[in-house]
């Protein structure tokens, strides 16, 4: 029999998820003085605060010819800043307890901490990242070896066949767009420190940034740390329009390497966040490729002709029409057969849609799996930080399982037929060679 007290938790606890897929998170927003949006979703049930802070440093942002400086920035502010040396900035993180995290994408850069919300160990917390975000020093010796690291990764990429395919397939699909520049060897040689001094400057003002806070704080207090992480920060400068992104023609690039399978992606520019046909793609691709093995392309691929190990297809939505992707990996000698089963699928699935029943077991399992999408702190922030800086609704995770809910078969083929082209994809196989007459 099963402990009374054991059953009355797991009780609780189900009662409990339900409640946070149901009711509506209480997203707190605002701006400070200096023109920041901050995001607040008060959560009192851990004495923590996950602290996020987003700039509009992405890396499409990188200047011709230093590709690279963006990823390279975030990887040097917790370098060094006025007073602290790299190992004191350690140091101090590990006496608070606390944890930083940073990073930077085609959007945005970020740098994050998670901290104890007691007043001394929070206030310490928030303004070591404060110091950090508006006044790195950016050491010259320090630079050398990051940039000695990233080229020693690149060249350690370059042997691997899921790297070449990733980093042939981008400049295909976002030919003459920064989506589609990749460092090289070349352009992280060509950075200095006084590069990443113009782009901290300019990229780094407040009036740009999205802060995100979760946590064990009241709205005053995460008032007064939102304007402690913007005080200093930088004027910043206007960014330069990003160019629009522009289909691809249709290719297949093949290149030849000893690995024992190919691998392959097929794809092309699809859909902006905030596009209103997202819940249509987003469900369909449950059930094209992005349910695992409830999906179409597993059981075509996998189940039925045994063709792959693993395949899936997927959505990534950026400020600008990010990639629709089917990848997947084969036997070489089994290519061009998976290749033509996925593209049939795949067309297939634009002309005729999902089942009815594919639909309801895809909007079952999304709308039974919510809960699991915001169950963390740290997961409550990556979606409040989404928010933020792709401006979606407020109100956009409260109307998520109805928006999943009112997806209808039709509207998933209308939307796939406006943003997938089969004629228009582009495909790159690493592995195989030529495709056999």
């Amino acid at each position: 029999m099963i402990d009374r007290t054991l059953a009355a938790g797991l009780f609780w606890l189900l009662m409990l998820m339900s409640q946070i897929a149901s009711a509506a998170l209480p997203i707190e927003h605002w701006t400070t003085a200096r023109g920041t949006r901050v995001y607040f979703v008060r959560a009192d049930s851990i004495p923590m605060l996950d602290v996020n802070i987003d700039f509009d440093a992405g890396s499409r942002h990188d200047p011709a010819g230093k590709d690279g400086l963006a990823s390279m920035t975030a990887g040097m502010l917790a370098r060094g800043t006025e007073g602290l040396d790299e190992s004191m900035i350690a140091d101090r993180l590990a006496d608070l307890g606390a944890l930083r995290g940073g990073n930077a994408d085609d959007d945005r850069l970020s740098m994050s901490v998670r901290t104890l919300s007691s007043r001394t160990e929070r206030d310490a917390a928030i303004d070591l990242l404060a110091r950090l975000v508006s006044k790195p020093t950016f050491p010259e010796p320090l630079l050398a070896r990051e940039k000695e690291r990233s080229l020693q990764n690149l060249r350690e990429s370059l042997t691997q066949p899921g790297s070449i395919a990733q980093r042939t397939f981008y400049p295909l699909v976002y030919p003459k767009h920064p989506y589609g520049t990749l460092a090289d060897e070349a352009t992280i040689g060509a950075v200095r420190r006084d590069d990443l001094v113009a782009f901290h400057r300019e990229r780094f003002g407040p009036q740009t940034a999205v802060i995100s806070m979760v946590g064990a704080i009241t709205r005053a207090e995460a008032e007064a740390i939102a304007e402690r992480l913007t005080r200093d920060l930088p004027a910043g400068s206007a960014a330069a329009p990003m160019p629009p992104v522009l289909k691809p023609s249709a290719t297949e690039r093949r290149i030849a390497h000893p690995a024992s399978q190919s691998h392959i992606l097929i794809g092309a520019p699809a859909m902006a966040r905030g596009d209103p046909d997202f819940f249509p793609l987003f469900v369909g691709n449950y059930v094209l490729g992005g349910g695992g093995f409830v999906s179409r392309l597993t059981n075509e691929v996998r189940e039925k002709r045994g063709l792959s190990y693993s395949v899936g297809s997927g959505f990534s939505p950026m400020l600008q029409p990010g990639p629709f992707m089917v990848s997947l990996q084969t036997q070489k000698s089994q290519t061009d057969q998976a290749l033509a089963v996925v593209r049939e699928t795949l067309s297939d699935f634009i002309r005729t849609g999902p089942t009815e029943a594919e639909l309801i077991a895809a909007k079952q399992n999304l709308v039974g799996g919510f809960a699991l999408r915001i169950d963390s702190n740290s997961k409550i922030l990556g979606n409040l930080a989404n928010i933020g800086w792709y401006r979606l609704p407020l109100d956009y995770l409260d109307r998520w399982t109805d928006e999943v809910e009112r997806v209808t078969a039709s509207r998933v083929r209308e939307a796939f037929a406006r943003h997938v082209n089969p004629q228009q994809l582009v495909t790159v196989i690493v592995g195989a060679g030529e495709a056999k007459p």
